[in-house]
């Protein structure tokens, strides 16, 4: 039993004599266990005898001894050739049986979990150790654990990552789940995200508008655009995941040796890119968010009449400071965020949920703090034919919108909407995170 003694020493981090909820929680989220603070919970309630809130080695040999017992058969069906361990063609047979396609490289990240020893074998020592801290049921479950390593790993985007070496049901699942997120994320917070818009084209006249807005078409007026906004969002962040994927992959480098030059350099290109895609959508989420009440009917009859009343070239307004703008957002956003997600990997400390979120909003405001002028350029010439000073910024070059609106504003006016986007930023991250777990492990099941 030693090597469970050295086990629980090394969860009992304050050397107490217990292993308490906090400390379980925060060896699993290091080997990447997803709803670790729940599992972490349930666990100590299950083998908490005497209802103190934590373990002592009696109680952990207890729940440990569950865990064999439980499992033992199951290492022996993954253990294919009968030899005492599992290897890498052992894990590409079991995905192969549920249904998964895997390459030989995820295989030996996944032995790579689990091997202690560096053999690139796992004997059952070594997988009982990893099921201790990964509390899955069943090998469906612990495959989806391993499936969630590798493909959603916070460190490689804010909102998603897609490996092009992962198989295509567990990539559709994927998709859908941060699909459904994202929707309620910005529907939840549409009418933040119009008030921004609104400070970006009407500056300070932008609450009174919104007030003549609401009494003219109710509450449900605050949620003009939200629907464009739904179908450009989440498509357009998986091309952009899906494309630095694919440029890291080109590159040959890993996350941890990619320079931030490098990593710069793919957030530009992946995110000009895909916002180069979905832009006409983009076009049409500002006119409806600035239209005044029973304009325009919905997005299809917005996009007709843009068409008849202006040109196929409305739908592209804006598009030069907008890919301006996105390309130093992108690199900026991806650089900060991958580098601060790096040095995070290497000090499991900081590896909690509440502060790899705070990461991520860090690198959001850098993105967003330089490239808000151009942000503010690109909306304002987007909003063509709906107001004066839009429709003179449309007609002005970057250098002459840059001038007209600091001389009517000031520096202040590149900033317009600013805090609001800050302020939509906290719960609209919130929701999609927590939504996107939620209906990930759903969707696993």
């Amino acid at each position: 039993m030693d090597q469970f003694r050295d086990l629980f020493a090394k969860l009992d981090k304050n050397n107490d004599g217990f292993v308490s909820v906090e400390e379980l929680h925060n060896e699993m989220r290091r080997i990447g266990v997803t709803a670790a603070q729940e599992k972490s919970q349930t666990i100590v309630n299950n083998y908490d005898q005497n209802k103190d809130g934590r373990l002592d080695y009696d109680e952990f040999l207890g729940y440990i001894m569950d865990r064999e017992r439980k499992w033992i058969i199951n290492f022996h069906a993954l253990d294919k050739n009968k030899c005492g361990v599992i290897d890498q063609g052992d894990i590409i047979e079991l995905f192969k049986e549920l249904g998964v396609v895997i390459t030989k490289r995820n295989a030996k990240k996944i032995i790579q979990m689990m091997d202690e020893d560096s053999s690139m074998t796992v004997d059952w020592d070594e997988f009982l150790h990893h099921i201790i801290l990964n509390p899955a049921e069943d090998i469906k479950e612990l495959v989806s654990s391993w499936k969630h390593s590798l493909v959603f790993d916070v460190g490689e985007s804010r909102s998603m990552s897609l490996q092009q070496e992962t198989d295509v049901s567990l990539r559709g699942n994927f998709v859908v789940a941060a699909g459904l997120a994202d929707a309620v994320s910005r529907t939840v917070t549409a009418p933040i995200d119009r008030l921004k818009t609104l400070l970006q084209v009407k500056g300070s006249k932008a609450v009174s508008f919104g007030m003549t807005e609401l009494r003219a078409g109710g509450l449900r007026s605050m949620w003009q655009g939200n629907m464009v906004n739904v179908l450009k969002g989440t498509p357009q962040s998986t091309l952009q995941c899906i494309l630095y994927a694919q440029m890291k992959s080109l590159t040959g480098g890993q996350r941890e040796t990619l320079s931030i030059q490098h990593r710069f350099g793919m957030g530009c290109v992946s995110g000009a890119s895909a916002h180069a895609v979905f832009y006409p959508l983009e076009v049409l989420k500002v006119r409806l968010n600035l239209q005044q009440a029973s304009t325009y009917y919905g997005v299809f009859r917005c996009a007709r009449t843009i068409y008849q009343n202006e040109s196929v070239a409305a739908f592209y307004r804006g598009f030069k400071p907008s890919i301006l703008c996105m390309i130093p957002y992108a690199g900026v956003e991806c650089a900060v965020h991958q580098s601060i997600m790096s040095w995070v990997k290497r000090d499991p400390a900081y590896n909690s949920e509440a502060k790899l979120f705070l990461f991520s909003f860090v690198a959001f405001a850098s993105g967003q703090a330089t490239s808000y002028p151009l942000a503010v350029i690109r909306t304002r010439q987007q909003a063509h034919a709906l107001s004066t000073s839009s429709q003179q910024a449309s007609s002005l070059g970057l250098r002459q919108a840059f001038l007209s609106i600091y001389e009517r504003q000031g520096a202040r006016g590149f900033y317009s909407g600013m805090g609001t986007s800050f302020v939509r930023a906290v719960p609209c991250a919130l929701l999609n995170y927590t939504l996107m777990v939620k209906f990930e492990s759903l969707f696993s099941q």
